[in-house]
């Protein structure tokens, strides 16, 4: 198992010294990193908990998951890595007609 731990069903209101507190009964917090809204800077309901062992984060993880919190049953498993995007969104890709190039201008 992996040292970074998902938490999910956050109350918007909890905050990293509130999650440290928190997995900080069951080993070392190394972060935690309460995910925000880049636009209005508001929780978005979930964060990444780094804990200092593998063994430290299974027992939290295991311990806090469907923990009760501000009356919201909490989500704690190994967070998967961030997944890689082909691309996407506009340029890059050829679309209809990118081929054909017209040689002199049209008026």
């Amino acid at each position: 198992m992996s040292r970074k731990l998902y938490v999910g069903n956050l109350p918007y209101e909890t905050g990293e010294t509130e999650l440290q507190e928190l997995f900080g009964q069951f080993g070392s917090v190394d972060s935690v990193h309460v995910m925000r809204d880049m636009a209005t800077g508001r929780a978005r309901g979930f964060a990444f908990v780094e804990m200092a062992t593998d063994e430290e984060a299974q027992t939290a993880a295991k311990q806090l998951n469907e923990y009760q919190l501000g009356g919201r049953a909490l989500t704690v498993n190994e967070a998967r890595p961030k997944p890689e995007y082909a691309g996407g969104g506009f340029g890059g890709g050829k679309g209809k007609g990118a081929g054909r190039q017209r040689s002199e201008p049209r008026w």
